[in-house]
């Protein structure tokens, strides 16, 4: 009987995936991850650990499963928590979950299970894995969910073959009513229990005051550019290198206070992502205000009006060398090369048609259309199919 140690988290999902493991013939064991502490800044009983961690015991005993309990509160901390205050401090918008799935859930996590002799690690995700054999290697593929309303292949994306060789995801060929319906067969406690919101295991938080633990308010100017301004004047291409419009398409816009007028307050830009549209409290405005802009330096907020304005599209975007990361390390582009495939620069995000353009500094995406929102700090996953086969953190 193999070993699978399966992060019961005291959702339904991953009840569930424990529940099949068993149904399969594996050695069960339970394991509960407790990763926080501080509950002033969490929203009032939205998600508390304890509360999750009692479900999962719950389940363990139903199941009749070894449970334990692991504290790995320090190195989420570190690893998660940390890189948040410091991703926000620069004005950039990170992806905690992203993060820890690959720093702590199939790492330490993984770690830990590994060392209990465990052979799989198992969680409730909603994604696929398979095999194919490249020049007599075995290669794992990362493919997405079975049910396109949950797909969450997107929170997978920096993992690596040797993280992939040792996970189980047992309820990825299911929908969400279909996992249900077993836990309720199964009388477990978790079959109605509504998902979990927030982040990553410290549950739904209000962001403003988590980051004011590091960063401090300061008040700042929100400026209103106008969709017609100059700024969005289409230069010709005439005599530009492909490598010149690639960067051209991928770089920002710097906007400077002078280009629109001021029409409000705010409390600190790294409060603030591109995109935005709540939270800004500025009235008086036919169509809602989106944040196309933010500058941490100068403290300022950029926004326009609706959400077709032409400051939330751009056609491309950049990854650095160093962010590139391929689960598929068989495919990866080398110097040079560019393929056609599918890419999503957020979870849920329908696949969108991009080359990718490999050169010395870094990947290139260009975009069949523009994109709205493209957020530095969070992460662009490329898709072969149902395949997730790259990503990385876009700069």
């Amino acid at each position: 009987m193999k070993r699978v140690v399966v992060g019961l988290s005291g959702g339904v999902d991953s009840s569930v995936a424990a529940y099949l493991l068993q149904q399969q013939g594996y050695e069960v064991i339970g394991l509960f991850m407790k990763n926080w502490h501080d509950d002033s800044v969490t929203i009032s009983n939205e998600c508390p650990w304890l509360e999750d961690s009692n479900d999962a015991l719950l389940v363990a005993e139903k199941l009749g499963i070894p449970f334990q309990t692991v504290d790995l509160s320090e190195e989420y901390k570190e690893k998660i928590v940390d890189y948040m205050f410091n991703e926000y401090e620069k004005g950039r918008t990170p992806n905690p979950d992203v993060l820890c799935n690959r720093e702590i859930k199939f790492d330490v996590f993984m770690k830990i299970a590994l060392s209990l002799g465990a052979d799989y690690v198992a969680t409730g995700h909603y994604c696929r894995k398979s095999e194919t054999t490249v020049n007599g290697e075995t290669i794992y593929q990362l493919k997405a969910g079975a049910d396109v309303n949950k797909d969450q292949s997107y929170f997978l994306c920096q993992l690596s073959q040797e993280q992939l060789a040792k996970s189980l995801f047992p309820i990825g060929e299911l929908t969400k009513p279909e996992v249900r319906e077993i836990a309720a067969e199964m009388e477990l406690v978790t079959a109605e229990k509504k998902d979990s919101q927030g982040l990553c295991f410290i549950g739904k938080v209000r962001l403003p005051e988590f980051l004011q633990q590091k960063l401090q308010p300061k008040e700042g100017k929100i400026v209103q550019i106008d969709k017609d301004d100059a700024v969005y004047a289409v230069a010709e291409d005439t005599g530009v290198t492909v490598l010149d419009k690639l960067r051209q398409n991928a770089t920002k816009i710097n906007y400077t206070p002078e280009m629109g007028k001021v029409v409000g307050q705010h409390q600190g830009a790294h409060y603030f992502t591109i995109g935005q549209r709540k939270g800004l409290n500025v009235g008086g405005t036919k169509d809602p205000l989106f944040i196309i802009g933010t500058n941490v330096d100068t403290n300022t907020i950029y926004t326009g009006l609706s959400s077709q304005h032409p400051g939330l599209f751009r056609k491309g975007l950049f990854i650095e060398n160093s962010e590139v990361h391929w689960v598929r390390s068989d495919m990866a582009l080398a110097n040079g090369e560019t393929t056609e495939l599918m890419v999503r620069i957020r979870y849920r995000q329908p696949l969108q048609k991009a080359t990718l353009h490999q050169y010395e500094d870094g990947m290139y995406i260009a975009f069949d259309e523009p994109q709205s929102a493209i957020t530095e700090g969070q992460f662009a996953a490329w898709y072969l199919d149902d395949e997730l086969i790259g990503s990385g953190v876009i700069s």
